[in-house]
Formats: structure tokens, C-alpha cells, sequence
């Protein structure tokens, strides 16, 4: 069974690779579930692992609905990574009721080829799950990230066999969320072919005291948060 490790930093993954991990998916910020990595830190990756790096392709925290201007971004960075060698692409995109945008999402597909593709945990937001599975089996995704539609994989993992059995090898279900050396064997026994873990610990840095850098206002997955004209203009007018 591959372990793939999801690595929000360079020294998370350099300890995938020495500690015997079969792959990574890049990110940055694990608290907001995942965003696409910056340039430096996807080229320092690619420089220094030998084990396959999948990137995940996210422009921002909260929903999975994106405008034309993001959806942009998503493909630029898309060819950023072709271009550095990386072997994957994790990302996807659903419409406003949280249905697969089929769509889009072929876009994504085709622009990573040959590059794998890995349906993210957007899938997870989809009512449907069934039928959200055909419909990536036929738009040809390598494999689908999910929890089964729980807060950890091992609460989800009666769906995660049911989809496994679904997919008939045509594509991986990579489950994911909460995976750990307690419950690892569960998935094993169940015969998943890969799992998705982070394996995270936290180290304490700062000194009580200091002032906070995070703003749990944005913590929010039902918000879109930007700039405003309006207070900008304001702003301006206020110190002019």
C-alpha cells in the first residue's frame, strides 16, 4: 500500500522522503485545508526529493467554485509545474450547488497531461458521491482524495469501501483525513491500494505574549474574503 504524505513545507517534505514515503502532495497552509505552494518552495522540493511530487492546485481557502480570473490562475500554475518536472496534479472544481464542474474540470485534466490528476477533497462537499464517481471515471481522473464524506477517513471508510468497489480499478480512491500508525491497518485489511496522511506533529516557536498573526473572522469556508473598492476609496479620501 503506497503512503502518500501531505507535505505544507520543505522540512515536512524531506522527512516523507528519509522516513520512507512513497510520494508527497505539496500544499501550503494545512489549517485552511490546503493551497497551492509558492514557486520557491515547489523548486527547493523538486530539487532535493527523488520520491514523485504532486502539487496541489488551489488558489484560495474556502469553497471550490472559482471565477474566471482564479480559474485562470489555476491553469498558469498548472504549466508552472509541468515545466518543473513535478509528476501530479491534485485539484478540481464543482458549480455552486456542489456538483462536479465537468467542464472545468476536463480543462484542468487536459492542461496537467501527461501529468496523474487527483480529484481532491472537493469531492467530499458533493451530495452524490456515486454518481460523482462515474462521472470522474469518465473524464479519465487518476484517482479521487476523500475522508468518505466524514471528518476523518476511519469514521468514512464503510463509504470509502463502497467506492473503492465502484471504481472496478479504473480509477484510485485515495482515502484520506486522520490516518495514523493506530488505525493505518483498517485500510490495509480493506484493500485500499494508497492513503493519504500528513503524519503532522506540532512544535511550540513563539512565547506566550505575542501578538497573533491569524484571524479566526477568516476561518470560514461559507466567506469569500477581498478587498474592497468602497473602504479603499475611503482610505485614500480619509488621508489625502
Amino acid at each position: 500500500m503506497l503512503l502518500e504524505i501531505c507535505a505544507s513545507s520543505y522540512q515536512s517534505a524531506i522527512n516523507a522522503q528519509n522516513a520512507g514515503a512513497h510520494r508527497i502532495e505539496l500544499c501550503s497552509e494545512l489549517a485552511l485545508g490546503g493551497i497551492t505552494p509558492s514557486y520557491g518552495l515547489i523548486k527547493r522540493v523538486k530539487d532535493n526529493l527523488s520520491i514523485p511530487v504532486h502539487v496541489l492546485i488551489r488558489p484560495r481557502s474556502g469553497n471550490f467554485t472559482y471565477s474566471d480570473e482564479e480559474f485562470e490562475i489555476m491553469k498558469a500554475d498548472i504549466e508552472l509545474c509541468k515545466k518543473m518536472g513535478c509528476q501530479g496534479i491534485v485539484s478540481g472544481v464543482l458549480k455552486s450547488d456542489n456538483t462536479i464542474d465537468v467542464i472545468r474540470t476536463q480543462e484542468l485534466i487536459a492542461l496537467a497531461k501527461p501529468l496523474s490528476f487527483t480529484f481532491h477533497r472537493a469531492f467530499d462537499w458533493v451530495e452524490n458521491s456515486f454518481e460523482a464517481l462515474e462521472v470522474l471515471k469518465t473524464i479519465d481522473v487518476n484517482r479521487i482524495l476523500t475522508s468518505g464524506k466524514k471528518s476523518t477517513a476511519q469514521q468514512g471508510i464503510e463509504l470509502l469501501k463502497d467506492l473503492e468497489s465502484k471504481a472496478q480499478n479504473q480509477l484510485i480512491i485515495l482515502p484520506g483525513s486522520g490516518i495514523n500508525s493506530e488505525n493505518v491497518f483498517q485500510f490495509k485489511e480493506a484493500g485500499f491500494k494508497e492513503i493519504h496522511c500528513s503524519a503532522s506533529t506540532i512544535h511550540y516557536v513563539n512565547k506566550l505574549g505575542t501578538i497573533p498573526m491569524n484571524s479566526s473572522v477568516f476561518f470560514d469556508e461559507h466567506i469569500l474574503v477581498h478587498s474592497d473598492y468602497d473602504k479603499i476609496k475611503k482610505i485614500l479620501a480619509s488621508v489625502s
